[in-house]
Formats: structure tokens, C-alpha cells, sequence
């Protein structure tokens, strides 16, 4: 039995992913009683999380991140009273991934300051620690405080406004096409040893075919990188990447580069950018038609990237039997002293689990082919999602309909149906260099 149910497309999956941050996205979660506030930045608290998602049978776990902290600790507006820090994701998934077996794990990792080989290493190798579950969330970093904590080159100068309205700007195309390369340069060195490139033939002595490990030769107006990979061919091949975009510009790297893009429909937040108020069905119709584009359909083609999947992100509380999620969330507001909602990218929803299966069932509707939740609380909301919500979109087969406990949650004859690729229907990953299929070709 698939995993996946099956979308409106028959080659497209609907999937369910949570996003996690903190102790909940929420700036004063921490605050709850079920928070665990004592134990964030523990290793083992991310494990029972990760855990609990997956038991619930959600397709993938996505954790948050950035190069810099969630507030300035000098600046006076500061008062001390939010999470301030985070542990790195990749490396936090690179410790989960050994300690779960089903869901996909998808960290942040900034393509801005770092460099993309070292990046595309340390992705490679989540891929073979988590046995074919890893994805990449790429991410740019504009502020100057990045900058500054790297100290290689200045921040760009951006006008903000302008890129909310939907203006173009100079210095974010800048950061695109730095992003860009850097994605080409991973999928490059992912693709630079073959599948069986590796002999290990103790009786012969031959360890490795040379001709089937092969240079990237890449150079830009940016970087060069020779390649090829230190990392053997990880077992997707080409790990899916995630572009969070709130506009046209962004949407268009995704459009290039990525698998999946996330938007934010529905949200009024100053922070949804330039498609705030948009609908669901008004960002997929703008998307598809990026995506449509000659130069960039022709370039999806040329790196063998399949239809773009579209997720939406649904920031989410939901009522317990103790109290009404909106209760929770006023009380949270007054903890916080600011209104969520006002801040959030994503539209905030605090109600009952149908409410949010109903919602989520409009945006399929508009042409979304997942959800990314994410919890307001941790563990409570995520608790809440996987008892109470996704039973109920499993009945409107809008999630899967097993769970990651039921022992044909994946087919043991088919290597690549645990995969991550596979939950976004992407199917198996070609190699540009397999000598085999130039010398079929």
C-alpha cells in the first residue's frame, strides 16, 4: 500500500508535512506549562518530537533556521522575553535521522555566507544517514546582521518596500542568483559519483571505478567548484529542495531549481510580502504561470525536474478539551504582548481540527498539493495534529491512509518508497553523468 494518497493529479501526492521552531511558533510558547521550556535545547526533546511525527504518519519534518538569532540580545527594544537561539538543523537531523525510520526530515540551510560544497556534503550525508529521507530547505540570508556574523562580504542593499509591493531589486536578484548557483552546484556534486561507482572488491582489489566519479567544473561570476564529491552517490540521488517564497522573484528561483515551493496563502501579515491577502488559488495560478515560462520550463527540463509541487504553510492551534484554541492563543498574544497573527507569514488558524480539515480541503481545491503545518505549541499542537486532525483528513483522503506504525506504511520490495522523493511523487533521480546511458544514447 502507498503512503501517499493519491491528489487531484495522479502522478502528484497530497502530502502533510510540520514545520517545528522552538518550543512552538508561537514567540511565547515556552511560556506553557507543556513546553518543556527547561529541556529546548535538548537533543533528546527534538527526538521525542520527531518521534511523535512520526508516529502520527506525517510525511515529513521540517525544522527551522537561520544565521542569526530569533532578536538582537543588545538591541534595547529586546526585553528577554522570547526564545532567543536555535540548534543548527542540519545537524540536528543528522541526530534524529538514525533514531527514525519513516518520516522525511527537511533542515533550513542557508546558501548566503556558506560554501555550496560543504553544504551539499552535509546534505549527501543526512541522505545516507536517514537512508533516503533527507531533503534541503534553501534558504538566502539578506540582513546584515548574517553578514556580520560571517564576515566575508557586506549584506545587500535591499528596499524591502519595494520587494513587498513586488518591485524588482537589485540587490535580492543578486541573492537569487548567488542561490541559484549554489543549488546548481549541488545537484552537480550529487550527481558527480554514479550509482555503483563503488566496487569494493576485496578479492581484486579494486575499490572504485574512476571513470564513474566525475568532475563538476563549475565557474560563475560568483564561484568556481572543480568537484567531485568527497560523499559516494547518497541513496535518492538528487535530494528534493524546499524555497519558501512571498514572491514573484523568489518563486521564479523555485521555479529554476527546486521540488517543492511553500507559500503562504490567506495570511495579511506585512511579513506574506508581496502576495499578501493572495488566495490559494490566486498563487498557484501565479506559479504555474512562472512556471511556465520558456526559459524556465526549458531549464526544469534540462536538469529533469518534474512539475513543481505547490505546499501551503498553516500556522496552527487547535482546541483541546482543556481549553479553546482561541483562548490559547489571546493568552499567548497577552504573554507576548503583541498579536501572533500581525507577525506571522502564514495565516494563523486557532480553532477545531475540522475547521483546518476544511480549510485544507479549499486549498486542494484551488490546486495546493500539500500542507506544512505549524504548531503554535510544542508538544501540545503537534499532539493534537496527529490524534485528532489527521484521522480526520485521512477520512477526506487528504492525508495518508496508514500510519508510519502499520507495517505496509511503505512496500519492502521497493527500495525507494520510503524515500522522500517518493512522497512528492518525484520519482527515481537521473544521473547527468552515467557513462551507461551516453554510451546508450
Amino acid at each position: 500500500m502507498s503512503p501517499i494518497t493519491g491528489s487531484k493529479s495522479s502522478d502528484t501526492p497530497f502530502t502533510v508535512g510540520v514545520a517545528l521552531d522552538g518550543a512552538g511558533w508561537h514567540p511565547a510558547a515556552w511560556r506553557e506549562a507543556s513546553s518543556r521550556a527547561e529541556a529546548l535545547f535538548a537533543a533528546e526533546t527534538w527526538v521525542e518530537l520527531a518521534e511523535l511525527a512520526e508516529t502520527a504518519g506525517l510525511d515529513y519534518l521540517a525544522i527551522a533556521d537561520e544565521l542569526v538569532g530569533q532578536a538582537d540580545p543588545a538591541d534595547p527594544a529586546y526585553d528577554g522575553s522570547t526564545v532567543l537561539g536555535r540548534l543548527d538543523a542540519a545537524l540536528l537531523a543528522d541526530w534524529i535521522a538514525p533514531r527514525t525510520s519513516r518520516i522525511g526530515l527537511i533542515p533550513t540551510v542557508t546558501t548566503t555566507h556558506t560554501e555550496p560544497f560543504h553544504v551539499a556534503t552535509g546534505l549527501q550525508t543526512l541522505d545516507h544517514v536517514s537512508v533516503g529521507r533527507a531533503g534541503w530547505q534553501l534558504r538566502i540570508s539578506a540582513d546584515a546582521a548574517s553578514a556580520a556574523a560571517f564576515g566575508r562580504r557586506p549584506a545587500p542593499e535591499i528596499d524591502r518596500d519595494a520587494v513587498a509591493s513586488g518591485a524588482s531589486d537589485a540587490g535580492l536578484d543578486e541573492l537569487l542568483a548567488d542561490a541559484a548557483d549554489s543549488a546548481e552546484v549541488a545537484r552537480r556534486l550529487w550527481d558527480s559519483w554514479e550509482d555503483d561507482a563503488e566496487i569494493r572488491d576485496a578479492a581484486t582489489g579494486r575499490f572504485l571505478d574512476r571513470d564513474r566519479v566525475h568532475p563538476i567544473d563549475f565557474a560563475s561570476e560568483r564561484f568556481s567548484v572543480a568537484g567531485p564529491s568527497i560523499v559516494p552517490r547518497s541513496p535518492q540521488g538528487q535530494l528534493p529542495i524546499v524555497v519558501l517564497a512571498h514572491s514573484a522573484p523568489v518563486a521564479e528561483l523555485a521555479a529554476r531549481v527546486a521540488d517543492v515551493v511553500i507559500v503562504t496563502p490567506e495570511s495579511t501579515s506585512p511579513r506574506a510580502g508581496a502576495w499578501r491577502g493572495s488566495t490559494a488559488a490566486e498563487i498557484v495560478a501565479a506559479i504555474r504561470a512562472i512556471e511556465r515560462d520558456p526559459g524556465i520550463a526549458a531549464a526544469r527540463a534540462a536538469s529533469g525536474l518534474a512539475r513543481l509541487r505547490i505546499v501551503a504553510d498553516l500556522a496552527l492551534a487547535l482546541d483541546t478539551a482543556e481549553e479553546p484554541a482561541v483562548e490559547r492563543l489571546v493568552r499567548l498574544d497577552a504573554l507576548a504582548g503583541a498579536p501572533f497573527a500581525a507577525s506571522s507569514d502564514a495565516r494563523v488558524l486557532a480553532g477545531s481540527a475540522d475547521e483546518a480539515a476544511e480549510l485544507i480541503a479549499e486549498w486542494r481545491s484551488a490546486g495546493i498539493d500539500g500542507v506544512r503545518l505549524r504548531p503554535l505549541t510544542l508538544p501540545a499542537d503537534l499532539r493534537a495534529i496527529g490524534e485528532v486532525l489527521l484521522p480526520i483528513l485521512r477520512d477526506r483522503g487528504l492525508a495518508a491512509a496508514v500510519t508510519a506504525a502499520d507495517p505496509d506504511f511503505a512496500d519492502p520490495t521497493d527500495p525507494t518508497a520510503g524515500h522522500l522523493r517518493s512522497r512528492f511523487g518525484l520519482g527515481r533521480a537521473g544521473n547527468r553523468y552515467d557513462t551507461r546511458s551516453e554510451a546508450a544514447a
